[in-house]
């Protein structure tokens, strides 16, 4: 979790010209670029520009002088913001403070898990732990917080401010407010010791939550044990191995791997026990009150209404799908032919193969990296007027050979920002698909300029071969998709603070631009105009596209309610007090909200590591994909590449990053205000046969 939580709102939230085989295809340079292996350049006299062209970051020492500047500078801003007239100049004193410490802080928070270098890996670390105590402090400075007190508390200073200054301003003191800031001393200390108490539950829990659990092997069947890693006279689980083909190897990895590990258990309690502590402590009715303002939904009771309304539209299409999965497993085998927890995912895979024969190997000759990155650069282009322009990183810039660094240029604005793809699998690197925010755009006062944004997507792609550039799975390449819609959120806002640049604004919101791009990567219109065989140059026929489409919908009701059980329960534990275990409550939620029977002795909730970075706004996957599918229903369906369309995009929902609230950008794309009934028949529409055509037809 970042360090500057609160007041600092962190959130991770010259081209490569290589030479391709001789194929019968061209690619466009930004193609060329991603299917080429990069050539490293050996230049003895190159200076080291440093890590993002930061000089100080040319060595791991480099993390303490960068930081030391960092603290130099908060304190002169600090004492700017403490003496000066309450103004607009009181909340751009904040942000220049939030983005100085950003700066330093969101680098240091990528650099300490992506980073190859232990040395720089260990200086980041520390950099964080440091940059965050002070935050800490921040976050409790009566003066600091008296400053925005003065200005938000005079009605006639109010009324002079822009909107975005404004909300701004608010959402400062809405960090303040939520670190105690208002309470007496005592009170305060005892809350800043509960955000302590929390960082240290949050990492312990995070850590926890993935370490693998064992067994002896004399307890599980010989002929099994390769299928699990061994060590010494114990098998690991580290996983549910949700893919086998093997029941009983599922279900084993499901009973060994979700065994309940007392220590992690007394750790979820006491962390829910904190949060709900400091909740009622700041004045909130739950940790879910607290953690659902600013949102889309707002209230803990808006999103129980959300799951529930969606839960009911869905059941007989959800006991469909349970029946079709039941019928699948007792034809392969009618011995064990009651549906279990462990046969949902693979099942659901079964009949989506069985029906559309989506074998991924059939697709990814057509999904090379150089023709998706080709792909989303005409997309940008007919969308937004904006180009993918491959630059060759200076000496010491990026971390790894194969990172590649891309410039963001529009047409007529110039170069908006900029992107370091790190997309290639190495060792110690994460395996989760992220886009990380190194810096924020805002308007500098101090120089008269836009301060450019730059981020990092970081996937975990297989390398390129001497034979064959890195060819993408359907999955892999919606993925890719994905996390450029968060790219482009942060490259195409112009936001006047960086507190709120691109995905720093509602969780709920932030999925929308992310999601909204996978129904481009789906879109045969699309996909036509880059999906390419690596070799003979042929098109992916549509029909594949449309099988691909299709096969999402087989099942879906039940994958969608599963996520609706993950998101109730996220919200149950955030709520009021229960005074039952949180295996009490499973059980009975999974009753209510999934269907399939709870396993005795297991615990799937000491796995939900979203608890931490998502605590009482899971839901955000759901509601962000129901906002994504009605602006894609009612205004890209008919035509994906339509320019007026993308610049309205643009103008009301990636422009403003969190500087507007998000229900307005909502409204201001649609032209209406959805309600949660909306939201939930959006949802549901999806899973109709031939959906896009529906869609089209309604839209006559």
């Amino acid at each position: 979790m970042s360090a500057c939580k609160h007041l600092l709102h962190l959130v991770k939230h010259g081209g490569i010209r290589g030479c391709v085989r001789r194929h019968v295809t061209t690619w466009s340079p930004v193609g060329a670029a991603f299917n080429a292996k990069p050539h490293r350049r050996l230049d003895l006299f190159e200076k080291s520009v440093g890590l993002f062209g930061v000089p100080e970051l040319s060595s791991p020492a480099g993390f303490q002088g960068a930081t030391q500047k960092a603290l130099r500078d908060t304190q002169r801003l600090v004492d700017t913001a403490c003496s000066c007239s309450p103004g607009v100049q009181t909340v751009e004193a904040f942000d220049q403070l939030s983005d100085g410490l950003c700066k330093v802080a969101d680098l240091a928070d990528f650099v300490k898990v992506a980073h190859p270098d232990p040395a720089y890996r260990e200086a980041a670390e520390k950099t964080c732990v440091e940059i965050g105590t002070v935050v800490e402090k921040l976050n409790t400075n009566v003066e600091l917080c008296k400053s925005l007190k003065n200005l938000l508390d005079n009605p006639d200073i109010v009324a002079q401010l822009d909107p975005d200054t404004k909300r701004v301003a608010e959402l400062f003191m809405f960090d303040f407010e939520i670190s105690g800031i208002h309470l007496d001393e005592k009170l305060r200390k005892e809350a800043v010791a509960l955000h302590v108490k929390l960082l240290d539950l949050n990492n312990e829990f995070l850590v926890g939550s993935h370490m693998p659990n064992r067994i002896a092997r004399s307890v599980i069947p010989e002929h099994l044990h390769l299928h699990f890693a061994q060590e010494g006279s114990f098998i690991q689980v580290g996983g549910l191995h949700a893919d086998s083909p093997d029941d009983l190897v599922r279900e084993i990895a499901y009973r060994i791997y979700l065994y309940p590990n007392a220590d992690l258990m007394e750790c979820l309690e006491e962390l829910l026990k904190c949060r709900n502590k400091l909740a009622k402590l700041v004045g909130y009715e739950s940790y879910a009150h607290r953690a659902l303002k600013g949102t889309m939904a707002k209230t803990p009771e808006t999103v129980m209404n959300f799951l529930q309304l969606l839960t009911d539209k869905l059941s007989r299409r959800t006991a469909k799908d349970f029946d079709m999965m039941r019928d699948m497993k007792k034809k392969l085998n009618p011995r064990y032919s009651e549906l279990m927890p462990w046969d949902h995912p693979f099942f659901s895979g079964v009949l989506r193969a069985e029906r559309y024969n989506i074998e991924p190997s059939l697709y990814s000759p057509y999904f090379s990296l150089g023709a998706c990155m080709e792909g989303l650069n005409n997309l940008f282009s007919q969308l937004y007027g904006v180009s993918l322009m491959s630059e060759h990183p200076s000496a010491g810039e990026v971390w790894s050979d194969d990172v590649r660094k891309l410039a963001v240029v529009h047409e007529t604005e110039g170069l908006l920002g900029y992107i370091y793809c790190d997309f290639f699998h190495r060792a110690d690197k994460p395996h989760q698909d992220c886009h990380f925010t190194i810096r924020g755009g805002r308007w500098c006062q101090e120089t008269g300029q836009y301060q450019l944004p730059v981020v990092v997507l970081m996937l975990s792609l297989p390398h390129p071969t001497k034979s064959a550039p890195t060819l993408l799975t359907p999955g892999m390449m919606e993925n890719l998709f994905h996390e450029m819609g968060h790219a482009m959120h942060s490259m195409l806002g112009r936001t006047r603070y960086q507190h709120v640049t691109g995905t720093r604004c509602a969780t709920d919101f932030a999925e929308v631009p992310s999601i909204l791009m996978e129904y481009f990567a789906t879109d045969y219109r699309v996909v036509s105009q880059f999906a390419r065989h690596y070799q003979t140059g042929q098109p992916l026929p549509e029909s594949m596209v449309a099988r691909l489409c299709e096969s999402k919908k087989v099942c879906g009701a039940a994958d969608t309610q599963l996520q609706i059980f993950y998101a109730v329960l996220d919200q149950i534990y955030h709520g009021k007090p229960q005074n039952r275990s949180t295996t009490d409550i499973l059980k009975e939620m999974q009753q209510n909200f999934y269907g399939l029977p709870y396993i005795p002795n297991t615990a799937w909730q000491l796995r939900f590591s979203h608890l931490i970075g998502y605590g009482a706004k899971y839901y955000s996957y759901l509601m962000s994909r129901a906002v994504a599918s009605m602006v894609w229903r009612q205004c890209f369906v008919q035509d994906p590449l339509n320019r007026d369309m993308g610049e309205r995009y643009r103008r009301e929902m990636l422009a403003h990053g969190g500087a507007k609230e998000p229900m307005l950008m909502v409204e201001g794309m649609l032209q209406r205000r959805p309600t949660i009934e909306d939201f939930v028949d959006a949802l549901v529409s999806e899973l109709n046969p031939n959906f896009e055509t529906f869609l089209m037809d309604s839209e006559s």
